[in-house]
């Protein structure tokens, strides 16, 4: 019997198990994540703004395992050795015949202690329920959101869409290091977002980065000095530590660079966030879609060498992308068409709807995107 392991559970990962459970074969799949819930991440910021009970956000790993005769453990990998097919956690060393890495990625605090320990992050259900907590404290009269990209801006609207819920008028302040915000995106899509955010009376400050945080004051480039203030880290992300001692090429996030077929060995695919893999237009975007798609793909291929066949190429096809905002004045490019407006925003929780998991969670979000 060969034995396939999965590191991950999020889109990538539940999406290679699922089509690979389905194999009847003699095939052992043991997948293996350090939390007992995939999040579904697309979201997250809507915890804040709109309301959206976090535990529609989680859907247990455990049970859907048990639904598909595959055996999870709940631990965290620590190292996976490629040469002698192993991966190790923090309790056992497990042997392979197929690895499925798809780690997904976390948020970069750049090896700075300081912001780490004095900062919030967004990287699953819990994360913001500490953000709502700490914004209904009362304690803060600033919230600083470090990173200008799509996670930066949610973010910030959903958080004054919370503030304003409460009749509170904070100052709610972007601050990006680089020349503009949303980085690579069309200038259109900067300019209406700018627009928006100035509408929202939420502030952006390019060219700066957060400098020194200490308890509840921040300096920015040297000159802003905020009190009571709170800071939120979106200023980027990386490839879980493990991944560090793979031989193999990477981009500065950690992206493990992938072939035609999403392998770094023979046995080895890697999926989702922690895979750069290349495209007509340079190297995919981290996004639903393609983890989705890699997933299926790996799982698929991972049949054909069972059965010695050719393998079949990943040929990703790129539906466009959204970036939503709480005020429901969205955009984005669908299909080759850019879309602004309230348009976008009905599109964006439609996928949302439709990618999460589990008919409870589902009608939950549909509930609560309908009566909150």
């Amino acid at each position: 019997m060969k034995k396939v392991i999965i590191i991950g559970g999020g889109f990538a990962g539940l999406w290679c198990a699922r089509r690979l459970s389905v194999f009847k074969r003699g095939l052992e799949i043991i997948l293996i994540d350090k939390s007992a819930y995939s999040n579904f991440l697309p979201m997250l910021p809507d915890c804040v703004g709109r309301g959206i009970s976090p535990g529609y956000l989680n859907y247990p790993i455990g049970n859907f395992c048990a639904s598909q005769a595959i055996k999870f453990l709940n631990e965290e990998v620590t190292a996976v050795n490629l040469g002698q097919n192993s991966v190790t956690t923090r309790n056992d060393c497990l042997n392979y015949d197929f690895l499925v890495i798809a780690c997904g990625s976390q948020t970069n605090f750049y090896a700075n202690p300081q912001i780490q320990e004095n900062s919030f992050k967004l990287d699953n259900t819990e994360d913001a329920r500490r953000i709502l907590r700490a914004a209904d404290s009362g304690c803060f009269d600033n919230f600083v959101i470090a990173g200008g990209g799509y996670t930066g801006v949610e973010i910030a609207t959903n958080l004054r869409a919370l503030l304003d819920k409460r009749g509170c008028n904070n100052r709610v302040i972007i601050v990006e290091r680089g020349a503009s915000i949303l980085g690579p995106l069309p200038q259109w899509m900067k300019d209406y977002v700018l627009k928006n955010l100035a509408k929202l009376n939420i502030e952006v400050m390019i060219s700066s980065t957060v400098e020194k945080i200490e308890a509840d004051r921040i300096i920015i480039s040297g000159q802003a000095r905020m009190d009571k203030a709170m800071l939120i880290w979106a200023a980027g992300v990386k490839i879980p530590d493990f991944t560090a001692d793979i031989t193999a090429v990477k981009n500065p996030q950690g992206r493990i660079e992938v072939d035609e077929y999403l392998r770094v060995k023979e046995n080895c695919f890697v999926l989702g966030d922690s895979a750069q893999v290349a495209s007509k237009s340079g190297a995919l975007r981290m996004a639903v879609q393609f983890s989705v798609s890699q997933g299926i793909s790996a799982a698929e291929n991972i049949k054909r060498l069972l059965y010695s066949r050719p393998l079949r190429k990943y040929r990703p096809v790129d539906l466009g992308y959204i970036i939503p905002m709480a005020n429901n004045l969205s955009c984005g490019r669908i299909m080759g068409v850019c879309l602004k407006g309230r348009l976008p925003t009905l599109m964006h929780y439609l996928m949302c709807v439709y990618r999460s998991w589990g008919m409870k969670n589902r009608l939950g979000i549909i509930k609560e995107m309908i009566f909150k």
